[in-house]
């Protein structure tokens, strides 16, 4: 997970951008993933199970960790009853010392925290870069040839990022020092009058993609989004992914003091789940089960789960180690959904990370992840942890892999940030404009694969407390089989104008819908009661 970007410079490179705060939220955007017109129909999906008393299920957030004095989700964090708060002893043995409400796997016994973290081509570039930057091509042996070869594109990846956030921040520059000043002139010029207002700019009809662009930045400017401050605010978190993100030289792990490619050296972490930067998670964790009905921010999906708090998502890529051991505590310690809302391009100990997911497989627990919001194709692009490894000789039967839908069915059903694949991306949920829980008691819509995981995680979670009955494998095709269909309807392909069918962007050609999920859960209930 990355530190969203401000919206108005690099619109492209954003999964989630802060939109809007609680007394400015559109009443169109408020729980809209919840409607019966655009949305899952979870609403009409509770009048259908108000006669039946749900088990409580148990949810693990693998995120950047959750708020668990928000007010929103007050009674719905898991609580590990085998620990005694406090007293500095493992109770109940599970390796992990005062586990209340989860495990940080991103601190120190001390109780301090890891800061920002490299993406994971970078550490694997500087992982391999004292050992061959020095050396002629000529003499890398046959048996090094592949790694030597994996250098070559990590430092090519991390250089080029680098030289293109360098030119972002010069261009930002540009455009607070000299631009900005002259801004309203030009455009008032393009529109051919001397002032313009808010409504009149509004009404102007640009003639070209340069106009077009001018009159978006003059809209900003007059909402006061566009601002010497925001731009220098701008500026910073670029500087910051360099510093950080894309820096070789950063130690990303001196803190915590373990070795990251060693599984067996587990010693590590603490129990402060919410941790410095829990925006993420907490919006996450909201999604999925935030009190109903109570009229604060938007509601969650399930009404009857406990959030368990995995914090092990930095602002950067995360460790596969740290993912691989949370997804094995959560199958530990009672979870039956695990929601993923993280994901990056390389990975270094695939092979554990897939263990642990077969893991949860083997115990039917069901993992729940976010595509990824680069406008890519699944096909040929990776994001880890992967659909299929591989190695793998065994398919996943547990795992859904999410796209994000927007409440827009004309042609913009899918996210523009979205990432799909014809086989590689399972379905679609809402992704688009989410108002939920923010930590210190705010509420903020942002949007992202990121929020459309959840939305599922939220929906297998009531599935399996309703209808328990139902193994996870189960539940997992319920939810794939329900969904409402969109696959013969032309859609736009994310980050592109072509328009294909929606068959082509997943596998099911489907969004996610609670109320026929429901329904076809009570039939497959009936199914098996009957046999």
């Amino acid at each position: 997970m990355r530190k969203v970007f401000f919206k108005l410079i690099m619109p492209a490179l954003i999964g989630a951008y802060f939109s809007t705060a609680t007394a400015q939220v559109d009443k169109k955007v408020l729980n809209w993933y919840n409607s019966k017109k655009t949305g899952m129909s979870t609403d009409k999906a509770y009048k259908k199970l108000k006669k039946i008393t749900p088990d409580t299920v148990i949810v693990a957030i693998i995120d950047s960790g959750i708020d668990t004095e928000h007010e929103d989700l007050q009674g719905v964090i898991w609580t590990n009853k085998g620990e005694i708060p406090g007293n500095g002893i493992d109770d109940d043995g599970n390796g992990y010392i005062d586990d209340i409400h989860g495990w940080n796997f991103l601190g120190n016994a001390n109780g301090e925290n890891q800061g920002p973290a490299r993406l994971n081509v970078t550490r694997i570039y500087a992982q391999l870069k004292p050992k061959y930057e020095d050396m002629d091509s000529s003499k890398v042996t046959a048996e090094n040839q592949e790694e030597y070869e994996l250098y070559l594109e990590t430092k090519q990846i991390v250089e080029d990022n680098r030289k293109k956030y360098e030119g972002y921040i010069e261009n930002v520059k540009q455009l607070k020092d000299q631009m900005l000043p002259m801004l309203p002139k030009m455009i008032a010029n393009m529109m051919g009058v001397e002032e313009y207002d808010e409504k009149s700019l509004k009404k102007w009809k640009p003639e070209g993609a340069q106009q077009e662009q001018m009159k978006q930045l003059g809209l900003q400017i007059i909402a006061g989004e566009l601002t010497e401050e925001a731009l220098e605010e701008q500026i910073e978190q670029i500087q910051g992914m360099l510093d950080h993100h894309h820096n070789p030289d950063y130690d990303d792990r001196s803190l915590i003091g373990d070795d990251v490619y060693n599984m067996n050296d587990t010693d590590y972490g603490n129990n402060d789940v919410k941790g410095p930067d829990s925006e993420h998670g907490t919006h996450v964790g909201g999604i999925v089960a935030a009190v109903r009905g109570n009229d604060l921010g938007g509601d969650g999906v399930a009404n009857n789960v406990k959030l368990m708090s995995l914090r092990a998502v930095p602002d950067g890529d995360e460790f596969d180690k740290d993912i691989a051991l949370a997804i094995r505590y959560a199958v530990d310690n009672g979870a039956k959904v695990i929601n993923g809302s993280f994901g990056k391009s390389h990975s270094s100990l695939p092979k554990a990370v897939h263990d642990a997911m077969m893991y949860a497989q083997e115990n039917d627990v069901l993992f729940v992840h976010a595509a990824g919001n680069s406008a890519q194709d699944l096909a040929l692009n990776d994001n880890y942890p992967a659909v299929k490894y591989e190695f793998q000789d065994q398919p996943f039967t547990h795992l859904l892999t999410i796209g994000a839908s927007t409440r827009v069915h004309d042609e913009e059903l899918a996210a523009r940030f979205s990432n799909y694949g014809k086989c590689e991306v399972d379905i679609f949920a809402p992704g688009f404009e989410i108002y939920n829980t923010w930590p210190e008691n705010e509420y903020k819509a942002i949007q992202g694969t990121s929020m459309a995981s959840p939305m599922v995680a939220g929906t297998a979670a009531l599935l399996k407390g309703y209808f328990p009955s139902l193994t996870m494998q189960e539940v997992r095709q319920i939810i794939l089989d329900s969904g409402d269909y969109f696959g013969d309807t032309y859609q736009k392909v994310p980050g592109k104008d072509e328009l294909v069918m929606f068959d082509n962007l997943c596998a099911t050609g489907k969004v996610v819908n609670v109320l026929a999920a429901v329904e076809l859960a009570k039939e497959r209930v009936a199914q098996k009661e009957n046999k």
